[in-house]
């Protein structure tokens, strides 16, 4: 793993599917570990043992399943999240041990925000980090392809362009310093941002919506 911030660690880059990029993410928060998003690579699971494993995985939705998802609840003894939505899916790889149906503030005052769009149980996740940034997870809600903003509607798993731009619009007014998604393509996997160029970004994102 790499770490990126005082906190929070990147895992290997996985190619999970044929032209798409994805890293999971390790966060060490004052209550305990968390992975958000998933890794199938064993040296990073044997990383997060000796960093001292996690008390929740965090999946953004049901596209980040995969065998090490079991392998990590048993190691770890730890709680499987996601979106009642993805629950069906998700449990033919793992069972889930917590779902989320509204935004909550969860464990270490990580906030669960539903954010349906690529699929009807996208979840993202805000973290304000005590040492540092606030970090917003956006699973494939919203990504960058070679440095620009896109979004991705899968119809067949209830996502929509409407309550994509519902999603967006609730991204609009969080303030987040720094965003990390789940799949992507180019060199950027995160970017630091500011309060004006989020917004603006996320006003570009629906117009390209709308269109």
């Amino acid at each position: 793993m790499k770490q990126i911030y005082q906190d929070l660690w990147q895992t290997k880059l996985e190619n999970p599917f044929a032209g798409v990029e994805a890293h999971a993410y390790f966060l060490q928060c004052p209550e305990g570990n968390v992975l958000i998003y998933n890794t199938g690579y064993t040296e990073e699971i044997s990383h997060i043992a000796e960093m001292g494993g996690v008390k929740f995985q965090y999946l953004s939705h049901r596209h980040e399943t995969g065998a090490s998802l079991e392998i990590i609840r048993q190691q770890f003894s730890s709680k499987l999240c996601c979106h009642e939505n993805e629950k069906k899916e998700i449990s033919r790889s793992c069972e889930v041990d917590i779902t989320f149906s509204e935004n909550i503030r969860h464990f270490s005052n990580i906030e669960i925000i539903c954010t349906p769009g690529h699929t009807d149980g996208g979840i993202s996740f805000l973290y304000k980090s005590p040492v540092g940034s606030t970090y917003l997870f956006t699973g494939d809600t919203l990504l960058q392809s070679n440095g620009q903003w896109h979004t991705l509607v899968i119809s067949d798993a209830g996502g929509s362009s409407e309550s994509m731009i519902g999603s967006l619009q609730t991204y609009r007014e969080l303030t987040p310093d720094v965003i990390l998604w789940s799949a992507s393509r180019g060199p950027k996997s995160f970017v630091e941002t500011t309060e004006a160029q989020w917004k603006e970004d996320i006003d570009n994102t629906i117009e390209k919506l709308r269109e």
